[in-house]
């Protein structure tokens, strides 16, 4: 059974948990700056191994619980410390590690709307993903509820990729990502979403 947000309000939250999503809490988060205003959205893509989906290393790696020797890709990321407030699995399951009033670790050298150091003031989604590949329908469908549920939350009004916020160094979620889609979705202005994401997109799952 899967765990898909409802736009229900502030009543659909607990804090910053979501009662609709699965919590599985990380300890890798921090305290966000004071006076911080939580308005942007930065999504992502992950699979570990990469490229395989369905198991339970990512929910793993972002509770340090990842055995780094059970694939010969994890010891290029041992030791790695890092979350993100949401994780949407393939079938539009969601999970929430951090709270999202705190600071996740998601974000890396960074900059977006003239402020560097995104991890201060936004929220991470991780879609299950390959960069470059396709994302199922029930995924976007999850997201656009979850970004929904945010903006009741959070006065959200920027939404971009890991890949517009790190430009060179990430490039995820990739050219497979739909940001039209999700821009129908949410029925948000041209204004939210990065620019280059307005012209056509890829196609939809």
């Amino acid at each position: 059974m899967t765990s898909r947000p409802e736009p229900a309000g502030l009543a659909a939250w607990n804090g910053g948990w979501l009662r609709a999503a699965r919590h599985c809490p990380s300890p890798n988060f921090g305290p966000r700056p004071e006076g911080t205003v939580i308005d942007l959205i930065v999504i992502h893509s992950i699979s570990l191994p990469p490229g395989v989906y369905g198991g339970p290393e990512v929910e793993q790696l972002f509770t340090n619980r990842l055995d780094w020797d059970a694939h010969p890709y994890f010891g290029e990321i041992r030791g790695m410390e890092v979350s993100s407030h949401f994780f949407v699995r393939r079938d539009g399951e969601l999970v929430q590690f951090v709270d999202t009033d705190a600071r996740a670790w998601h974000a890396g050298a960074s900059c977006w709307r003239g402020r560097d150091n995104c991890n201060d003031d936004s929220i991470g989604i991780e879609l299950e993903g390959l960069e470059g590949e396709r994302f199922e329908a029930a995924q976007y469908d999850t997201l656009t509820r979850l970004c929904n549920a945010l903006a009741q939350r959070h006065p959200v009004v920027h939404i971009a990729g890991h890949e517009h916020i790190a430009p060179g160094r990430k490039q995820d979620p990739g050219p497979g990502f739909d940001w039209p889609r999700l821009q129908a979705g949410l029925g948000w202005h041209d204004a939210c979403f990065p620019q280059d994401t307005l012209r056509g997109g890829a196609a939809s799952a």
